[in-house]
């Protein structure tokens, strides 16, 4: 049943029926959330600032996107057009606030491969003395003395047999002072297992995965076979529910059919960790549905 496809309408009802005839839990009783929200900017530069939108107080964490350049010995951030300065202090002030802020690498376009375990190495080290814990003279911060909380990884392109577990180990392995590790995430897509992300999955050492139910072919008609399917995969990761706020993106869940249908079949798992939404700039513009607002509670 492709839910996206359905009138929002049409959602409400059927949940109605399923809850009348005890098929579905009531989602009051809901005992999985964990009220985690966590959020993509960076794609758009109207979508305000990033400090503007860790104050709207409605995101447990926010991923800049993108690195989309690397593997070659050359990097580039692309955060469409946001200037970099102030960026540092706002990331700052969203810390401060208790929301995490990490970068995320890959994306959709850029020209990014670890071909080699040294292009991974590297990798690590430019995230490292570039972004987050570690210090090197003549090195280039973009975000001043800002260290960022982690790196994501969004693979879109490239082959399996590409080093992203080789950065992965390489990540979690590298303390700042303090002996605190970066955290590491992981955005796939929903299918699974994803070819591009499951070496690096395999390493154990992603806190977080982030997967993706929007911007594929089908990709809520089968949403608990394939959240089954990845929260088995990875007990020791929090599994977070992958969804655009997009209301022209392919499958696009209304509020309603979230509310009353897939909220209580993922928060069933014991490694149910929130919901991650596409993105600040679709949450701006969605006026209608005021997404996040209303997924801050169900999350």
């Amino acid at each position: 049943m492709a839910l996206a496809r359905r009138s929002p309408a049409s959602l409400l009802v059927i949940a109605a029926v399923l809850s009348v005839h005890g098929l579905l839990p009531a989602p009051a009783a809901a005992t999985g959330k964990t009220g985690q929200l966590t959020v993509f900017w960076g794609r758009n530069k109207d979508e305000g600032s990033l400090r503007e939108a860790c104050d709207t107080g409605l995101y447990t964490a926010v991923i800049m996107s993108f690195l989309n350049v690397y593997g070659h010995g050359k990097y580039r951030l692309d955060l469409s057009g946001h200037p970099l300065a102030g960026i540092g202090d706002d990331i700052r002030h969203c810390q401060s606030m208790g929301i995490t802020v990490s970068l995320s690498i890959g994306g959709f376009g850029g020209d990014y491969a670890l071909p080699t375990n040294r292009s991974a190495l590297d990798l690590a080290d430019h995230l490292w003395f570039s972004y987050l814990g570690g210090r090197r003279r003549g090195v280039r911060r973009p975000f001043g003395r800002t260290r960022l909380d982690g790196v994501d990884l969004f693979l879109e392109r490239g082959r399996p047999a590409e080093h992203y577990d080789a950065l992965a180990r390489e990540l979690a392995r590298r303390k700042a002072r303090g002996g605190k590790a970066p955290r590491l995430t992981a955005t796939p897509r929903y299918a699974f297992p994803d070819r591009l992300a499951a070496p690096a999955l395999s390493t154990g050492v992603f806190e977080r995965i982030h997967v993706r139910f929007y911007d594929y072919p089908d990709c809520t008609a089968f949403i608990e076979d394939a959240w089954g399917r990845w929260t088995a995969a990875y007990p020791g990761s929090k599994i977070h529910l992958g969804l655009t706020a997009s209301e022209n993106a392919s499958c696009y869940l209304h509020p309603k059919a979230l509310w009353g249908i897939t909220m209580p079949i993922v928060q069933k798992a014991a490694n149910y960790g929130g919901v991650m939404l596409w993105d600040r700039y679709y949450d701006v513009v969605n006026v209608q549905d005021h997404y996040s607002s209303y997924i801050k509670n169900w999350a």
